[in-house]
């Protein structure tokens, strides 16, 4: 559908523009080309009219609109989702990301979070007091998203995963009712929002923990590829050994000049530098490393250094597996992903479940497999006008299909696409069940659409 062609939209555009504050709703124009801009350059949806909400009135106001119109609705924090579900193809679109201003309560150690926020604007609103919070890996991801949906990161082993961190949240439902989720207040949708991701409502904002760890040790470990077998048996050892403070995310991507190398990313959130680096030292003894670099650092740092690597704007395909442990087989995959790369700028990345992310019982959020895991994250990334594109996006396919044996039935619903439906089917494990119906009473009509659910209510 073009952005043109509903056939309510331009009942819809006016009754938003009486409604919301003015010039806040576009239909072109640099506004409305910022509110469709996602991180994968490659998505190239048109919402029919973008609408920037400056609070949770605006936002019931577009959630209302779009209702009585019929038009679909989507709604943008960060923008990071690969697959481009912030984005509704000439529906509406709710913008967030001008609610981006974190306040930080450095007695209670607790953060308001808007629903435009980033994980950058979180932690560098906390490190002035010596305080950061458990988020992914990368900067530019908006928080909202990341919590909703999981939040794997480099303090998962210390302090749980994003989603284990949130005490709150504000959300606007689909009838456009506002209400307070948390372990008192709608405890149900509380215990959905925590796994589920934005399927419920719109968060318009969110109050996470926060932890004292002013400064990680942290660096990178790199190997050439051709050591990868010998490497990541001896790192399987490490991880099995890992105290809760030592998380260590690795993987394989191309160096320098074009040959594959094996990296090896560790984070010590502990408070004790000098058992911090008896943690970390076997992970450069593991072969013969091209580098090994450890220093303090702090988060906003850490995660500035990912946003460089990954930038909006480049093409992007990514697929995931989870899997139980690094078996022989899952060592072979990332052997032979690093000596069949297609793109200079691909990676796979493995991010590891363990520690105080695992002790969580299953029931506890929606959030389907606490059981120790790595869950592998297959990033095929060009530049625009790459003309071997389909030979990048089949790299990440062939890569998928090559762990199957391997893998976990589920998968981690943030990274899932809607054409893994045998994969959603699995992916909350127990928790399916209840998180359905949980759907079924706060949106039974399915108004929002984000991670792809097991089963339309």
């Amino acid at each position: 559908m073009s952005a043109t062609t509903h056939p309510q939209l331009s009942r819809l555009i006016d009754t938003l523009r009486r409604t919301v504050r003015a010039g806040q709703v576009a239909t072109g124009g640099p506004q409305y080309d910022a509110g469709r801009s996602v991180w994968n350059g490659a998505v190239a949806s048109r919402p029919g009219v973008v609408v920037r909400c400056a609070d949770p009135a605006e936002v019931r106001a577009a959630v209302l609109a779009a209702r009585e119109f019929g038009v679909p609705l989507s709604v943008r924090g960060g923008g990071h989702d690969w697959a481009g579900r912030a984005l509704t193809d000439g529906g509406l679109t709710i913008d967030l990301s001008g609610l981006r201003r974190v306040t930080v309560d450095p007695v209670a150690k607790v953060a308001e979070v808007p629903g435009g926020a980033t994980a950058a604007d979180l932690v560098s609103a906390a490190q002035p007091f010596g305080l950061t919070a458990a988020t992914g890996t990368a900067g530019s991801v908006g928080m909202a998203g990341l919590t909703l949906g999981g939040g794997y990161g480099p303090l998962s082993g210390r302090f749980g995963l994003a989603l284990d961190n949130l005490l709150s949240a504000d959300v606007v439902l689909a009838d456009g009712s506002a209400v307070t989720a948390d372990a008192e207040r709608e405890p149900d949708l509380f215990w959905a929002l925590r796994g589920g991701g934005g399927n419920f409502g719109v968060v318009t904002s969110m109050r996470v923990r926060l932890h004292a760890v002013p400064t990680l040790l942290s660096g990178m470990v790199m190997y050439p590829g051709d050591q990868a077998g010998s490497v990541l048996a001896g790192l399987s050892d490490v991880l099995a050994d890992s105290p809760d403070e030592l998380t260590v995310q690795f993987g394989v991507l191309p160096g320098p000049d074009g040959e594959p190398v094996v990296f090896l990313s560790p984070t010590w959130s502990g408070d004790d530098a000098a058992a911090g680096e008896r943690a970390l030292a076997p992970l450069g003894t593991l072969g013969t490393p091209l580098a090994v670099h450890v220093a303090p650092l702090t988060m906003p740092e850490m995660l500035a250094a990912i946003d460089a690597q990954f930038p909006f704007g480049r093409h992007a395909e990514i697929r995931s597996r989870s899997v139980p442990s690094l078996t022989a087989g899952v060592r072979d995959m990332l052997s032979l992903a690093g000596s069949t790369v297609t793109s200079p700028l691909s990676a796979v990345s493995v991010h590891s479940l363990h520690g105080a992310a695992a002790r969580v019982p299953v029931a506890e959020t929606a959030f389907g497999n606490r059981d120790p895991h790595l869950m592998i994250e297959i990033i095929a990334q060009w530049e625009p006008g790459d003309a071997r594109a389909a030979d990048h996006r089949a790299w990440a396919g062939h890569l998928t299909a090559a762990l199957e044996s391997d893998a976990l039935p589920g998968g981690y619903p943030n990274l899932l696409g809607t054409d893994e439906g045998a994969r959603i089917a699995h992916a909350y494990g127990p928790n399916t069940e209840r998180l359905v119906a949980v759907k079924r009473r706060f949106d039974p009509d399915d108004v929002f659409r984000a991670t792809p659910l097991p089963v339309r209510a």
